[in-house]
């Protein structure tokens, strides 16, 4: 039994060994990446890795986004005159605020301002 015990125990000691040999390997890797990089220490790499994260192009969350606006359009009568016609053609009103250039909503404001909307019952 104890036999049993010291040869499990050599064959730990002798995996440990291949286990620090191995990641000795790695660390000289690591250690060697820097300069690969073209950086001259760790310090400079990481302070680079750092700098790349604050200025990365994905943004950090939603808050970080900027927003577009967009400058508002001036809704003129030849614009209803035109979406008047959209309507009678039986265009969409997805379709007629990309023609228009107006948002949806716009459309849907116009159409009742002309009395173009049924009634809700």
């Amino acid at each position: 039994m104890v036999t049993n015990k010291l040869q499990e125990l050599a064959k730990y000691q002798k995996k440990i060994a291949a286990l620090e040999k191995e990641l000795g390997a790695h660390h000289g890797k690591l250690r060697a990446l820097p300069r690969k990089l073209g950086y001259k220490s760790v310090g400079e790499l990481i302070a680079a890795l750092r700098a790349a994260s604050k200025t990365g192009s994905a943004p950090a969350s939603k808050k970080a986004r900027k927003t577009v606006r967009h400058k508002r359009t001036k809704i003129t009568p030849e614009m209803k005159q035109k979406l008047k016609g959209y309507v009678e053609a039986g265009k969409t009103g997805s379709a007629i605020a990309k023609l228009i250039g107006i948002s949806l909503p716009s459309v849907q404001n116009i159409k009742n301002e002309l009395g173009l909307v049924k009634k809700r019952k």
